[in-house]
């Protein structure tokens, strides 16, 4: 038997793709099963972006790339923070991934030395902490309940920052909450960041586009200029453009960090797959107009949902600014029984009876860093979700 690192003890398998992987394998074994789990939108990739694709197998763009990016694919995402950010980076200041996550682990693995901090708002994106840990570091966590909008607060951000901190995570508009910054709360957090020069800003703004009810979305590095020299701000195409599988993230940030990553990401995966770059390429530069459309029906799912849950007795929802879920309390199902007489004593409890009474699947809050809740994301049909909330209706009302 060969053992296993002991570094790998710190962690844990990411709980949004086991609840995924096992709403799959209930429906291949036939059961009725909702799963609303996966960060993923339903919708299909646009077809000027799959005719790239496929534009570039034909032309023979098969080979290995740059490491961290073609310069056609720089260059497309230099206009698009310029055009969607007021950023100006230039090719030495992009870098390239195998998805967003990749470009996360690449920026943690080339700063973090042990013990140092990374300051992570809870509730958290499942991977960042173990990222963290799985580099050497140690996330520090800032509770940020719903009484604040899950957002973090400037004095709750001054605490956190120690002598040892190396990074603040900023996640806007936020997984699991859906809950996004202002441009004056930002500001607020910048001016924090702005005393303390030995901190960087590691953002993550995967859901950009994907934003409601007129919310302007933006960007620390834009907010506050002072801080552009120590952002990392890191985004991608898998939501707004719905290429999840194509696996493309980048990010913009200081020359001499973006050339630590690319020398991490040489000795694993090296670049991402190069049709993939070609793709995004088309993602980046062609037409926009569908955002907005899918956007529309994001946003009515997101009223649906999160109406009908605010209703059920014992759950509470709120309302996001963006992204794709809802983040509701079960603390009024904490401690009730289910029909077989079992007791609820956590919100992982109740997501394992949500599946299994009525075949919904949901992810507990405790896998985010702050109970008890669960997260739900409505990037699936409407009549699916609608079906969902029904489901969960009538799992609650048979609690005693």
């Amino acid at each position: 038997m060969i053992a296993t690192a002991e570094r790998l003890a710190r962690i844990k398998p990411s709980p949004t793709i086991a609840v995924t992987n096992l709403a799959r394998e209930l429906k291949a074994q036939g059961r009725d099963v909702i799963g609303l789990g996966a960060g993923e939108p339903d919708f299909d990739t646009p077809d000027h972006v799959k005719e790239a694709a496929i534009a570039a197998i034909r032309a023979g763009d098969t080979k290995y790339t740059a490491v961290d990016g073609t310069p056609a694919l720089k260059a497309a995402i230099a206009r698009k923070f310029e055009r969607d950010n007021g950023l100006a980076y230039g090719p030495e200041q992009i870098t390239v991934g195998t998805g967003g996550k990749q470009v996360l682990y690449n920026a943690f693995t080339a700063t973090l030395d042990p013990g140092d901090e990374v300051v992570i708002p809870a509730p958290y994106w499942v991977s960042y902490p173990d990222m963290v840990l799985l580099a050497g570091g140690e996330p520090v966590f800032v509770t940020c309940p719903e009484q604040t909008g899950f957002k973090l607060r400037p004095d709750d951000l001054e605490t956190a920052i120690t002598p040892r901190t190396k990074w603040v995570v900023l996640n806007s508009p936020n997984n699991p909450t859906g809950a996004a910054y202002s441009a004056g709360e930002l500001a607020a957090l910048c001016a924090v960041l702005e005393r303390h020069d030995h901190v960087a800003v590691l953002t993550d703004d995967m859901y950009e586009h994907l934003v409601y009810d007129d919310f302007t979305f933006t960007t620390p590095a834009q907010v506050a200029p002072a801080l552009y020299d120590r952002t990392l701000t890191v985004n991608g195409v898998s939501k707004a453009y719905a290429m999840t599988g194509w696996r493309i993230g980048y990010a913009g940030g200081p020359a001499e960090l973006v050339k630590a990553m690319a020398k991490v990401q040489s000795q694993s995966t090296s670049n991402p797959s190069s049709i993939s770059q070609a793709a995004a390429v088309a993602a980046l530069d062609g037409p926009h107009d569908f955002i907005a459309e899918r956007n529309a029906v994001f946003e009515q799912r997101r009223d649906l949902v999160a109406e009908r849950l605010d209703a059920v007795p014992g759950l509470r929802c709120r309302r996001p600014e963006g992204a794709f879920y809802v983040y509701p309390s079960c603390a009024g199902v904490i401690g009730k029984r289910t029909p077989d007489g079992r007791v609820l004593a956590s919100s992982e409890d109740f997501a394992r009876y949500l599946l299994e009474s009525e075949g919904v699947a949901v992810v507990h809050g405790g896998a985010f860093g702050l109970d008890p809740c669960f997260r739900i994301s409505y990037a699936t049909a409407t009549d699916v979700l609608e079906e969902a909330c029904t489901r969960i209706e009538r799992a609650c009302a048979a609690l005693a």
